[in-house]
């Protein structure tokens, strides 16, 4: 993988690339769009977490119950054809 061999001169450039890019004022907006990104990820993690806690007895208990018949599928019907009305050819 490349990202080794960058070095701290590689990483400024890059810096100064990404405030070409995005301008200095906007930055600040993107960071803050980042960590609120991150903190609303660990959230979900973690309360992903705390539902397979909780579901963990139900599934021991719920293995002896009969399971439920499979439901149907739900069918579309076909894309309706409309006549053509126009004449002129």
């Amino acid at each position: 993988m490349m990202l080794g061999n960058l070095g701290g001169i590689h990483l400024l450039i890059i810096l100064g690339i990404v405030i070409l890019l995005f301008g200095a004022t906007k930055l600040p907006a993107l960071a803050k769009g980042l960590g609120q990104s991150i903190n609303i990820f660990k959230k979900e993690m973690s309360d992903d977490d705390k539902k397979a806690a909780q579901a963990d007895p139900t599934v021991q208990n719920t293995a002896a119950e009969p399971a439920a018949p499979a439901a149907q599928p739900v069918v579309n019907p076909g894309p309706s054809v409309q006549p053509n009305s126009d004449t002129r050819r």
